[in-house]
């Protein structure tokens, strides 16, 4: 797993780190925001509160988390290192922040000032971060089924910028749309392309090193997200054309097809792992998988009428949101923070110093913890967009207590980092040591 890693080409540890562990206080703020609205916010996906806190876990959790995991995985994985990564981060991450507090008060307080500053504000952060992605993809020179993923995701997310400034700027300044269709096309492109594509591409390497399970086959890494991509843009064209509802419906039934296969494919190799001990991650990715499926049945049985019910539209965000890619990132977190902090870890000066393996760094038991406030979460977010008047409060009370043990076990990671970073720079242990630079 070491083998292709190279620390000099690895951003310094707070890069990730300060996106990763901002991350669970916007889904806080979103548990929040489900406590103090209650039903309301599950009534209707167009509701100012379910906008305000959607966008609180697309951008505030998914986002941050994104962006942080792609500064750490581009340089390791593709051997090109993102240009000036402290500047990026110290752009990116305080205009991510404030721009998403900023677009969720205005949503919530309708003040178009509120919103004209997040478009802003996001419009800046997002620029910089996407463009220096692309600066760093460009750099490839030998790309693997990984990398071209990186490269549809990205420009997926780029089109996901476009259109969310294009709505945000309707929102703030009261500029017609062109086409009403730009309110499905913003969340396709940012959940089924952007974070559906990069998921695809990070599991072809990170499920078999991290999982141990056999490599994906061969015909999907090479053709699967080329083809979602293709097939996504062929429903974007769809969307504005009512005489070509038969490429929409086809377009969706392709779709629904191509991420059932990964999600079955993924299962089917978890399946048949090498290691048969109790891996809280991978359950992490089972949870994500399985939602992922459900979430593509329900989008294929809303192309019928006679299947479509009143809260299929919240219900499928609540499978694709909470379900599929807060199951993938949590999972994502508790594999890629403790390796991050064990590798950096290993070039600390001190010799005669033990330092902790993965799971000592952070307990499986606390891990599972968080996996089962997790589910009675999820399971109680299904509830609560069929039933909201019955199960939005225990929803949103379950959903912010398992953001609340993320975040503590996040911060548990890096105070073992801390203190193994403070007892190797005592002069007992460096004795008798050439001194070396410390990444921090």
């Amino acid at each position: 797993m070491q083998a292709g890693l190279n620390l000099q080409q690895a951003p310094p540890i707070w890069v990730p780190f300060r996106f990763f562990l901002s991350a669970p206080l916007f889904g806080l703020l979103a548990a929040a925001l489900m406590l103090w609205q209650g039903p309301e916010l599950f009534a209707s996906r167009w509701s100012a509160s379910t906008l305000a806190a959607t966008h609180l876990i697309t951008l505030g959790f998914m986002t941050m988390v994104m962006a942080g995991a792609m500064m750490q995985m581009l340089p390791v994985l593709a051997g090109a290192p993102v240009p000036r990564p402290k500047l990026v981060a110290a752009l990116v991450h305080p205009l991510l922040m404030l721009g998403t507090l900023l677009l969720a008060a205005g949503f919530l307080l309708a003040q178009p000032l509120l919103l004209q500053c997040a478009v802003v504000l996001l419009g800046t952060g997002l620029a910089v971060f996407f463009g220096s992605m692309l600066l760093t993809l460009s750099r490839v020179r030998n790309p693997t089924a990984t990398i071209v993923a990186m490269w549809l995701a990205s420009i997926a997310f780029g089109i996901t910028i476009v259109l969310g400034l294009t709505l945000g700027t309707s929102h703030g300044w009261g500029t017609p749309l062109l086409s009403q269709s730009l309110r499905d096309l913003h969340p396709a492109w940012g959940l089924v392309g952007w974070t559906g594509l990069l998921v695809a591409g990070v599991a072809y390497q990170i499920v078999p090193m991290f999982q141990m399970t056999p490599n994906y086959p061969r015909w999907m890494t090479r053709g699967l997200t080329a083809c979602a991509f293709i097939v996504l843009a062929l429903w974007s064209l769809a969307q504005g054309a009512t005489d070509w509802s038969w490429l929409r419906v086809a377009s969706v039934c392709l779709l629904v097809a191509a991420y059932g296969v990964f999600a079955a494919v993924t299962l089917d190799l978890q399946r048949r792992r090498r290691r048969r001990l109790p891996d809280v991650t991978l359950e992490f990715w089972r949870v994500g998988m399985v939602a992922l499926l459900l979430a593509a049945l329900l989008w294929l049985s809303r192309q019928l009428p006679a299947l479509a019910f009143a809260q299929s539209d919240v219900l499928l965000g609540v499978l694709v949101i909470g379900g599929a890619a807060v199951s993938f990132i949590s999972g994502m977190l508790y594999k890629i923070m403790p390796f991050l902090t064990w590798f950096h870890l290993q070039a600390l000066p001190a010799s005669g110093m033990r330092m902790p393996n993965m799971k000592a760094i952070l307990p499986e038991k606390a891990q599972r913890r968080q996996l089962r406030l997790h589910l009675a979460s999820l399971g109680l977010l299904i509830a609560a967009a069929l039933w909201p008047a019955l199960f939005a409060y225990p929803a949103a009370l379950s959903f912010g207590a398992a953001m609340v043990f993320l975040m503590v076990n996040l911060v548990s990671i890096v105070r073992v980092y801390r203190a193994c970073l403070q007892r190797a720079v005592q002069p007992d242990h460096l004795s008798g040591v050439a001194e070396k630079p410390v990444r921090q």
